[in-house]
């Protein structure tokens, strides 16, 4: 059986039923008969309507059967909704603003018990969406999201471009490590790479040696009270102050 149609194939116009005959005897109404929205849905917005409660509202299983990530799946669901009259349009425009840059974390491929610490971050932003709140040691909010590229995060708090890497976390624990497990934080607001508060030794230096690729001398831009906060949240090493010491939890996977 043919799917109703709602527009007109000629101008676009919304079409309406006038006639509605009973299959067994034949017998016809005639009317002008109201479309619900349901008859008005596109084929993909009944698409993951269907899905939708094929999984009793569960997202994830919606997300795995679709291949889409959640900022995805949550603006087709949010459309849909619109659709069907159960959500004003304006009440979607921020949302829709704030998923513009879909990290597609659906596609990241993140080894199951992997102990690098770049993997295990990326691991629990995925769990949560590719967005979540940490705090640093002063009790200062730190916006973190995945960045599209899938190898970058996006601070609030460190607005540079292009932004950090995941494999900085790397970095920091392999200084943690060298040093049996703990490591000073260092300054590099107020000093130069290879001073002895911001040399080799310190997170900010190691940072600035092996990840930025600086030489001696130079200046360095200190992101590191938002990188402890992250590896703090994630459990692989805990923010204190003036130093970073890597949590028995951490030290147990290894």
């Amino acid at each position: 059986m043919a799917k109703l149609l709602t527009e007109c194939p000629a101008c676009g116009k919304k079409l309406h039923i006038e006639v509605l005959r009973c299959a067994g005897c034949g017998m016809e109404m005639r009317n002008d008969f109201e479309l619900s929205p349901f008859d008005l849905l596109t084929p993909k917005q009944e698409e993951i309507l269907m899905v939708f409660l094929k999984h009793r509202g569960n997202m994830k299983a919606l997300q795995n059967e679709m291949s889409i990530s959640y900022p995805t799946a949550q603006k087709k669901l949010d459309d849909l909704l619109v659709a069907l009259g159960l959500l004003e349009k304006e009440q979607n425009i921020q949302e829709k603003a704030e998923n513009e840059e879909d990290p597609g974390m659906f596609n990241w491929h993140i080894q199951k018990d992997s102990v690098k610490a770049s993997d295990i971050i990326k691991k629990k932003l995925k769990e949560n969406n590719g967005k979540v709140v940490v705090h640093t040691i002063n009790d200062l909010p730190c916006d973190i999201r995945a960045a599209a590229d899938g190898k970058s995060f996006i601070s609030d708090k460190l607005p540079i471009s292009p932004p950090w890497r995941y494999e900085v976390f790397d970095v920091i624990v392999d200084l943690l490590l060298a040093q049996g497990g703990r490591a000073k934080k260092g300054n590099g607001r107020n000093y130069r790479l290879g001073d002895p508060k911001c040399d080799e030794t310190t997170v900010v230096g190691a940072i600035g040696y092996n990840y930025s690729h600086l030489e001696t001398g130079d200046s360095v831009y200190d992101p590191v009270f938002v990188l402890a906060a992250v590896l703090e949240w994630a459990g692989i090493a805990s923010n204190r102050r003036g130093e970073l010491v890597l949590t028995r939890e951490y030290l147990e996977k290894l």
